[in-house]
């Protein structure tokens, strides 16, 4: 944090540059806590400072549904007019007593409205989602499909919850294991692709799995798989099941979850 916009770029592209030696443009990722939370006058000086370099060809801002406006919005459609930017939403849960229980201080109608009002402005819109979260079925994961696929987004990342080491969640999850849907990683494959089924196709997954560093990993024990070979396995299952996104897909399933 203590870094600068440009002295972050530099960093990154110098990085990338060598992992990724045909790369020739970059996308500047706003990532870590809410990017939008600030008036618009500094959110514009930090953009800009971001578009700045050459390779730089746009922006990806991660923010929380309660922290956008119209204001902040029009911003965003000026630079749109000349860069590329999605803003991806922290939306986590479709159930409000989920959002309740894990203390998100926002609602699943506040995620709608942020999320709508973005696709309205003509930009790209992503939103994030944790799938097994204390107290839901897998019944109501399954759930979130169709809430989600009515939704104007462009692309939606998908992480199964993982337990972390010295934080609220791990004292509850020690104290009743039984309220949170904890996959294995077969297990997950599994469900996810009964997931996928059930999603619009005009929308990008671009993950489906979440990684933090094994040490910090309370539960669930995944062990050290790359995000290369879950892909690789993914994709295979995929095959051996003869199934793809949105194979089950209705339309007239499509309704907005925040209840219960």
């Amino acid at each position: 944090p203590r870094k600068s916009i440009s002295a972050q770029i530099e960093e990154g592209i110098a990085f990338h540059r060598k992992r990724y030696r045909r790369a020739t443009g970059y996308l500047a990722y706003f990532q870590a806590y809410s990017n939008t939370y600030a008036p618009v006058e500094q959110l514009e000086r930090l953009y800009s400072e971001a578009l700045a370099f050459p390779e730089v060809k746009g922006l990806v801002i991660g923010t929380r549904p309660d922290c956008i406006d119209e204001e902040k919005l029009d911003l965003l459609k000026v630079i749109a007019a000349r860069s590329y930017v999605k803003v991806e939403y922290g939306v986590e849960s479709c159930y409000d007593d989920t959002l309740r229980r894990i203390n998100r201080g926002h609602t699943f109608s506040e995620s709608v409205r942020a999320i709508e009002m973005t696709s309205a402005a003509g930009i790209h819109t992503g939103a994030h989602f944790i799938l097994g979260l204390p107290g839901e079925s897998r019944s109501q994961i399954l759930g979130y499909a169709p809430a989600i696929s009515s939704l104007p987004l462009t692309t939606v990342k998908f992480h199964q919850l993982q337990i972390i080491k010295d934080t609220p969640m791990e004292a509850e999850y020690r104290e009743n294991p039984g309220n949170f849907v904890m996959f294995s990683f077969d297990d997950y494959m599994e469900f996810f692709i009964d997931f996928l089924e059930l999603l619009t196709p005009s929308m990008i997954v671009e993950r489906f799995t979440g990684e933090a560093p094994p040490r910090m990993v309370i539960a669930p024990g995944w062990g050290m798989k790359r995000s290369d070979e879950i892909m690789n396995l993914f994709e295979r299952r995929l095959e051996e099941r003869d199934t793809w996104q949105g194979r089950l897909f209705n339309p007239e399933n499509n309704i907005q979850k925040g209840a219960s």
